[in-house]
Parts: structure tokens; C-alpha cells; sequence
């Protein structure tokens, strides 16, 4: 069967993309990836080996898109203000792309060297980003994921809405991330 004219793998990921973001991970199946194609899910498999290769391909877009959030917010920042730029771009990323930013977060496998080489871009980037704050390499790994937890955990509970009371979520964000730098700064720089 040849493959359908307009349909590539750019375009069944986009459509993937948009799918999990606005309706969940969850609902993300060849079925509706094809009804919203506009094709019959055999058509899909022209271009891709099944939902499993979408979901790896969706984890390697999610990872590029945020560092390249990343990157952008951090840019021309100093260190302080390069933690708070990152860390907002982050919670912006989470909250406009939800399903993307859910397939992002598992650690890539062994054998996806192109993921691997994407995560490290992140890794790398915030790595930068701490050198300013003279830790070890042990301790900007500390550092690291000590920043992830505490912004993935953000993200999850504001998707989970469960921040309920009448306080600004902003302000807690500011003092959450001041209280990040202000640990690093009191803990670790040496």
C-alpha cells in the first residue's frame, strides 16, 4: 500500500501532539489519531511501526520543545535571574502542553540515543546555568534534581488543581524558586 499524499510523520506527530494536549495522554490511541487525520488507522502504518513509536517520537519533540523554551527564557540571564527564567518557562511549558510535558518526563531508554542526546541538551543547559554558583559536579547534579522535583511536583499539583485555597499561586511560585536559590546559595556555594 503506498502512503497517503499529505500524511508524513511530521504531520501524524503534530496531530499526536495536539491530541495528547488537549485531551490527555490517556486518550491518545491510532484510532484517534487517524479519525482526526481524517484516514483509516491502517494508513498510519506507512509511516510508523504503532502507538508506541508515536509516544517516542512525542517524548523526543516534548524534550526538544521545552529546552528550547528552556533556552530561550535563559538566554542573556544572569544566574539568579537565569534559575527564575528557566523555572517559569518550565511551569509555562507544563501548562501549555500537558500531554507533551507527561511524555517527556521518563528518562530515555538505553538504546534511543537520539532522546538521550536531547535530555542531555536540558541537563547541560541547566548545568551552565548553576556554574555560576561554583558547585561541584556532584552537587549541580544535587542541584538539578532537586530544581525538577520541585517544579514537575508544581506543575502536577496546579494540573491537578490542587491548589484550591485564595492565594496567589504566583507568589508561591516566586517564593518556592527564591527559596531554591536561596538554598543553593546557603548549602552548597563554596
Amino acid at each position: 500500500m503506498s502512503p497517503r499524499v499529505g500524511l508524513d510523520m511530521k504531520r501524524i506527530i503534530q496531530t499526536a501532539a495536539e491530541l495528547a494536549d488537549s485531551e490527555g495522554v490517556d486518550a491518545l490511541t491510532l484510532a484517534t489519531i487517524a479519525r482526526k487525520l481524517n484516514v483509516r488507522p491502517p494508513s498510519l502504518f506507512n509511516h510508523i511501526e504503532g502507538l508506541h513509536s508515536i509516544k517516542k517520537e512525542l517524548s523526543l519533540y516534548g524534550v526538544t520543545l521545552l529546552y528550547e523554551k528552556l533556552e530561550e527564557a535563559s538566554e542573556d540571564k544572569n544566574e539568579n535571574e537565569a534559575i527564575f527564567s528557566i523555572a517559569n518557562a518550565y511551569i509555562q511549558f507544563a501548562r501549555e502542553h500537558p500531554g507533551i510535558y507527561e511524555l517527556s518526563l521518563r528518562a530515555p531508554e538505553p538504546d534511543n540515543q537520539e532522546l538521550q542526546s536531547a535530555s542531555s541538551r536540558i541537563i547541560s543547559l541547566l548545568s551552565s546555568h548553576l556554574s555560576h554558583y561554583n558547585l561541584t559536579e556532584e552537587d549541580k547534579i544535587h542541584a538539578i534534581r532537586a530544581l525538577r522535583s520541585i517544579l514537575h511536583g508544581f506543575s502536577t499539583l496546579e494540573q491537578k488543581a490542587a491548589f484550591g485555597l485564595p492565594v496567589s499561586i504566583e507568589k508561591t511560585f516566586e517564593l518556592m524558586i527564591q527559596g531554591f536559590v536561596e538554598s543553593i546559595k546557603k548549602q552548597w556555594y563554596k
